[in-house]
């Protein structure tokens, strides 16, 4: 089959390379443009450009992809299917209506929960039990198109974006390559999304990732976890930002129960303790503003913190 693959993030990549080893035509690639990075704020492709080179696939990188031009470029393919996986922009329905076929997408949710741009951290975020990826068909309306296939996963406890990330993509790269076989039998059908049952997962903001220590620790401790690839869960201590990176819920005995939420309470080999509006917080990796990620036993022999410091949320 005859594609145009859209997609920039990392989570497309195992998707990309399982299309061409299944024997399909990757026509051309369709990407985000190179970005400034690094502290050299040097140009740096996105991680599908990179795939794309390494396997010798033609690219294309328009700012806008809506534009005339754009439209011009893609129709000259003649492809049978576009493909679309964590491109990063919303495409008109001049663009969806260009392939014989049409458009799929391989969303990292059950949809209808979580559309938009940002599923897997707000699952996590959430303190979901379970995601997974959905094949849907591309419609105008975000993430609103009908399904033809989803599959499940756990998630632990332990997951953070970027282990339940690759998770979902190693799931992906299996139902796409699955879903262009039933696409190319015949043997498929289009389920309608339940629109009362929907949800929305926004592009992260900066500010997302501001802890509030009055909230509870299992949910503070989801935000670490849904936030680790970006913004970074955030405190400040003495007005220096701290960025947390890993973490637990502990509960210390009674007796230690005298306590303000984002108040040090303890300090051991294991971590920080750190109270909350329910229970404990036990920091076990950070980095403060300017330097490394540390785990705690290095962060605090360099940086001195006592029991009654308080951790901040500006």
């Amino acid at each position: 089959m005859n594609i145009v693959f859209f997609g920039s993030s990392h989570f497309a990549v195992p998707s990309l390379e399982a299309l061409v080893k299944s024997g399909h035509k990757i026509l051309c690639v369709v990407t985000q443009p190179d970005r400034k990075k690094g502290r050299g704020l040097n140009l740096g492709g996105t991680s599908i450009k990179l795939a794309a080179s390494e396997m010798g696939l033609k690219t294309y990188q328009p700012l806008r992809i809506n534009t005339a031009e754009a439209i011009i470029f893609l129709k000259a393919f003649d492809a049978d299917l576009f493909i679309i996986i964590s491109y990063g922009q919303i495409l008109s329905q001049n663009i969806l209506d260009i392939p014989k076929l049409f458009a799929i997408n391989a969303h990292g949710s059950l949809l209808p929960k979580y559309r938009g741009a940002a599923p897997i951290n707000w699952a996590l975020i959430n303190g979901e039990k379970v995601s997974g990826v959905t094949i849907m068909k591309m419609e105008r309306k975000m993430d609103a198109g009908p399904i033809m296939m989803q599959q499940s996963v756990d998630i632990s406890e332990q997951d953070t974006v970027l282990t339940l990330e690759k998770k979902l993509a190693e799931i992906a790269e299996n139902l796409i390559v699955t879903a262009l076989e039933k696409i190319a039998s015949g043997n498929f059908q289009w389920l309608p999304q339940d629109e009362k049952s929907a949800t929305f997962a926004p592009k992260l903001k900066k500010e997302d990732g501001a802890i509030d220590w009055q909230e509870p620790a299992f949910k503070i401790h989801n935000l670490i976890r849904g936030c680790l690839a970006w913004p970074g869960a955030f405190t400040h201590h003495e007005g220096r930002l701290l960025k947390i990176f890993k973490s637990s819920v502990v509960r210390l005995p009674q007796v230690l129960t005298n306590r303000t939420p984002g108040q040090i309470i303890k300090i051991s080999k294991q971590g920080i303790t750190v109270a909350t509006g329910d229970g404990d917080l036990l920091i076990e990796a950070l980095q403060i503003q300017g330097k490394r990620v540390m785990t705690a036993s290095e962060f605090l022999a360099g940086h001195k913190l006592s029991p009654q410091d308080m951790f901040e949320k500006k």
